[in-house]
């Protein structure tokens, strides 16, 4: 999830229009989709953008009940989110195209890995942002170029409902777990949307194919959906390691076990996975250093470190002190009394949120006794209250 506009491009047609070529809808359409699927894509399809009633009514009780929690970003204009015609009066026609991400081995297993961190499958490679925008934004050229009009290019960064758009364009249906499941691709697709003010021809909705299944419900560590189709971003893992600027909420630590960037357990489980082949983009392949990462050498990186390791990753926009909370706190849940070394070190570190998750995985892994005696002496010298509080619960 990000805010703001980064993910936007709009192009024009006249520079284009010596080279354009007139096709009919239909015509133009299918050529569209073999060009996108040459570019890379895995699927393709066109809607309407009158299609988001339903969705936006659903959108505006998830704001109502602050379900986003600290995601300003996603209260910030609503109504753009809810009608793409405010978003960009000109588009008549909406293209969703999706990148196949599906791992090439069961994401799950790490979580018996205590000693070792689990990073959600969709940022063990390169940031998809990057990749599905450079692809985007060439499909666009070819667009305006083969039929004039203008388009804009939208990657998970602006007010777009992606996922809705995505099944009334037929991709896929929205789960149980409220993100896109595919017949073909299971539960593990990228998604991208170009606005054009081309008229193309629509594709049908995709129907709901879950069925009574609710496996994805019932697996997820904090319960992060109070009904089907409902998601509480306050308690999703994802969220909570991610977006969460602030300590862990003390509720959720245990449950987190040692997912240190996200969490794969609803999308993972999803029985229409056994229909879906792993991703054929390189890129977007695991780095072997990312796969399951220990959690010692993951907790001694400095800044510099940090950002070596994660370049090109989306893991870097959260920063080092974020990411290193999050590996306390797997360091806590490891049951490795080794590893009671490097929070002791994390002790001192400058960034309070640092020390306060250091002070929470020190508690779960030395004698009571031991830790009472360290706390005797750092309550004294701590000056952040978070910090202190950490330090003086039991």
């Amino acid at each position: 999830m990000a805010g703001g506009r980064a993910g936007v491009t709009h192009l024009r047609g006249p520079r284009f229009l010596n080279a354009t070529v007139k096709l009919s809808a239909s015509d133009l359409k299918a050529a569209l989709a073999r060009e996108a699927r040459t570019l890379g894509f895995d699927c393709v399809g066109v809607t309407d953008p009158d299609v988001l009633a339903e969705a936006g009514k659903h959108f505006r009780d998830f704001l109502a009940a602050g379900a986003h929690g600290d995601m300003d970003w996603l209260a910030a204009r609503p109504e753009r989110r809810a009608d793409p015609r405010v978003l960009w009066a000109g588009v008549r026609s909406i293209v969703m195209l999706g990148v196949n991400y599906g791992p090439d081995e069961n994401p799950l297993a790490i979580l018996e890995q205590r000693t070792r961190g689990a990073i959600s499958v969709y940022a063990q490679g390169d940031d998809y942002h990057d990749l599905v925008k450079k692809r985007l934004k060439q499909l666009a050229r070819w667009l305006v170029a083969t039929s004039g009009g203008e388009v804009k290019v939208f990657v998970d960064t602006a007010a777009v409902m992606e996922k809705p758009l995505a099944q009334a364009a037929g991709l896929g249906w929205q789960g149980k777990h409220t993100n896109l499941v595919s017949r073909e691709f299971g539960s593990w697709l990228f998604l991208g949307a170009i606005f054009t003010t081309l008229d193309l021809p629509r594709d049908g909705r995709d129907a709901d194919h879950c069925g009574s299944c609710q496996a994805c419900l019932e697996i997820c560590p904090t319960a992060a959906f109070p009904a089907p189709y409902r998601l509480d971003a306050r308690r999703c893992i994802s969220y909570l390691t991610i977006e969460n600027k602030g300590p862990i909420p003390r509720e959720f630590r245990k449950a987190i076990g040692n997912r240190i960037y996200g969490c794969d357990d609803c999308l993972a489980v999803c029985p229409w996975n056994k229909f879906a082949q792993a991703g054929r983009e390189t890129r977007l392949a695991a780095r072997e250093n990312l796969r399951a990462p220990g959690l010692a050498e993951l907790a001694r990186l400095d800044d510099a470190a940090f950002r070596a390791r994660f370049t090109k990753s989306p893991v870097k926009r959260i920063g080092r002190d974020r990411f290193v909370r999050n590996v306390l706190i797997a360091i806590g849940n490891s049951n490795d009394r080794a590893l009671a070394a490097e929070a002791e070190r994390l002790l001192d570190d400058a960034s309070p949120l640092v020390r306060g998750a250091a002070v929470w995985a020190l508690s779960q892994l030395v004698e009571r006794e031991a830790f009472e005696g360290r706390a005797a002496r750092a309550i004294g010298t701590e000056r952040d209250s978070t910090v202190r509080a950490e330090w003086s619960r039991d």
